[in-house]
């Protein structure tokens, strides 16, 4: 973390710039560090506050709109492509989907204080069509909570943060020992988990055309399609398979106890 400060210190601006855009657009950098070491600095007018603050907010909003842009024409394909690195991709989409079902569009405003959503939340907005300046509005208001908070804080605790600093340079033999430990630890669990979600990786598929004779044979009684479109996606109006049965996927709990046991079930989302 002095390390941080110390560059900080002598690159300002461009740091902060840089790694704030970096973390909007889904790089795994510690943004929320480089606000706080950004407001300590300013406390000790190394930096000037407002202009730190506006480099900052510039920045989260370029790399937010991007992809807010990039998800209204990927869609969920950018999605797919920002979890490509998570645990199991499919909850890390249907955990962000699951934010915007329950709290709706303000979801913007606390995105960024939510680890797997901050990044999600711009393209979720983008593919779900929501009006750009909408978007911009709760973004900016977003951003600003969080950009506010994070500079906030190291502005406040600045002599605390340096005392801590000193601390950690004064125990730097034992901390780094204890951090080796602890990534050794964090990656092992990596593992683990990567190896349990594994069977969640792969997911049996059928063909169109096949369904279809499937629901022009004697066989057609037997077959239950649901509706599984996550909240955004799904619009009551819209076109969907005939005969088939919507199910919300934010509360599969609920709803899997109304479906039949005795028919052949196939799903279909977004």
């Amino acid at each position: 973390m002095n390390n941080l400060f110390v560059l900080i210190a002598h690159h300002g601006y461009l740091l902060i710039f840089a790694v704030v855009l970096a973390e909007a657009i889904g790089l795994p950098v510690p943004a929320a560090l480089a606000l706080v070491a950004g407001g300590a600095a300013a406390a000790a007018h190394t930096l000037s506050l407002p202009k730190a603050l506006a480099v900052a907010i510039t920045a989260m909003l370029l790399g937010d709109t991007l992809l807010f842009i990039l998800g209204g024409y990927m869609g969920w394909g950018l999605l797919g492509l920002l979890c490509r690195l998570s645990v199991n991709p499919e909850s890390c989409v249907l955990r962000s989907a699951e934010s915007f079902y329950k709290r709706g569009k303000a979801t913007l405003l606390i995105a960024k204080f939510i680890p797997g959503v901050n990044t999600m939340a711009p393209p979720l907005a983008g593919s779900m069509r929501m009006p750009p300046l909408q978007f911009f509005r709760l973004d900016a208001a977003g951003a600003c909570l969080y950009i506010l908070a994070y500079g906030g804080l190291g502005f406040v605790f600045r002599d605390f943060l340096a005392a801590l600093t000193r601390g950690f340079q004064a125990a730097s033999h034992v901390f780094g020992e204890v951090l080796f430990v602890a990534a050794i630890a964090y990656t092992a669990y990596r593992f683990w988990l990567y190896h349990k979600n594994k069977v969640y990786r792969v997911v049996p598929r059928v063909q169109v055309e096949e369904l279809a004779r499937k629901l022009q044979s004697e066989e057609k009684e037997k077959v239950l399609i649901l509706d599984v479109r996550s909240h955004g996606y799904y619009d009551a109006n819209s076109e969907r398979i005939k005969g088939s049965i919507r199910i919300e996927p934010n509360n599969l709990s609920e709803e899997v106890k109304a479906i039949p046991k005795d028919k052949d079930i196939y799903l279909y989302c977004t």
